[in-house]
C-alpha cells in the first residue's frame, strides 16, 4: 500500500494522534488537565499523542482511550476511534511478508544423518528404561507392610481431644475472589508497594483470590461493571456499574464491606 493510499484513509492526511494533539494544544488543555477528565494517565496520553501504542495494555483499550480522548474535546469519539482501527488496520497490511526458507526432504546436506538418528533412538531407548525402573518402584512394594493393629491402638488414645477441637467453632473465611462475566477483561492486581499480584486478560468465568497475606491489595481495570466479587464467600456489590476505568482501588475485604449497598468504590487507602 503506498502513501496516496493512507492518506485517503485518513481525512486531511493527519493520523488520529495529530489530530487529537492539536485540537487539545488548539484549545489550550494541558495533558494534566486532561487525565482528570478522562482520568487516562498522562503516561497513556503522552503515548497517545506521540502514536506509539505499544505501552498501552490491548488494543481494545487503545480504542477506549482515544474514544474518552476525542469526547473531551467535544469530538466525535466513536468516529475518531473508527480512525483509528483503519489506521491500524493499514499498518498490519503494510507489514511485508516473511517467506520462510522450508527444508526440501530430498536435499541430503538438511537431513539428520544417521549416526544422529541412532543417538536419538538410543536415548529413548534410555528414557523408556528409566520410566520402567521408576513404575516398578512406585507400584511394586519391596517388602511386605507391618502390621496396623499397633498404629490403631496408639491413635484411639487421643479420641477425646479431638472432640474438643470438633467443638470449636470454625474461622470465618474472609477470602476475596473476583470472577470474570465476560472474555478477555484486562485487569491487574498489585500491594500497596505496587508489587504485582496478577496480571492478565482474563477468561468467561475465570476466578482470581487475592492472596490473605497481600498488604494493602488494590486494583487496575477498565472493566469493573464486568467483575463479580465474594467475600468469604458472600456476593458483595461490583465495583461499578457500567464500563469505566478505575485504579489504585482497595479490594481487601474490610474496604469492600465498609461500601454503601450498591455498586461503587472503596475509599482510597491514605
Amino acid at each position: 500500500m503506498d502513501e496516496n493510499e493512507i492518506d485517503d484513509a485518513i481525512p486531511n492526511g493527519k493520523s488520529v494522534s495529530d489530530t487529537l494533539r492539536e485540537e487539545r494544544e488548539r484549545q489550550g488543555v494541558s495533558r494534566k488537565e486532561m487525565s482528570d477528565r478522562t482520568k487516562i494517565s498522562e503516561r497513556h496520553l503522552i503515548a497517545i499523542d506521540e502514536g506509539d501504542y505499544s505501552a498501552m495494555p490491548s488494543r481494545t483499550y487503545i480504542l477506549g482511550f482515544v474514544r474518552s480522548y476525542a469526547n473531551a474535546l467535544d469530538m466525535d469519539g466513536n468516529a475518531m476511534a473508527q480512525r483509528l482501527r483503519d489506521e491500524m488496520g493499514l499498518a498490519e497490511k503494510a507489514r511485508p511478508e516473511r517467506h520462510l526458507d522450508h527444508l526440501e526432504p530430498g536435499d541430503p546436506e538438511r537431513n539428520p544423518s544417521s549416526k544422529l538418528t541412532w543417538l536419538v533412538l538410543a536415548g529413548v531407548i534410555v528414557l523408556v528404561a528409566v520410566v520402567l525402573v521408576m513404575w516398578k518402584g512406585f507400584f511394586v512394594p519391596a517388602a511386605e507392610l507391618p502390621p496396623l493393629e499397633d498404629e490403631q491402638a496408639e491413635v484411639a488414645a487421643p479420641a477425646p481431644a479431638a472432640e474438643e477441637e470438633s467443638e470449636a467453632p470454625a474461622a470465618t473465611s474472609e477470602e476475596v475472589v473476583f470472577t470474570a462475566t465476560v472474555d478477555g477483561i484486562w485487569v491487574k492486581f498489585y500491594d500497596r508497594s505496587g508489587t504485582q499480584l496478577f496480571q492478565k486478560q482474563m477468561a468467561l468465568n475465570e476466578r482470581y483470590a487475592i492472596p490473605a497475606d497481600a498488604d494493602g491489595p488494590q486494583i487496575w481495570t477498565g472493566r469493573p461493571d464486568a467483575l463479580t466479587i465474594t467475600v468469604g464467600g458472600r456476593a458483595v456489590a461490583p465495583l461499578a456499574a457500567e464500563q469505566t476505568v478505575i485504579r489504585d482501588i482497595p479490594v481487601d475485604a474490610a474496604a469492600l464491606r465498609a461500601r454503601p449497598a450498591g455498586p461503587g468504590l472503596p475509599a482510597r487507602n491514605p
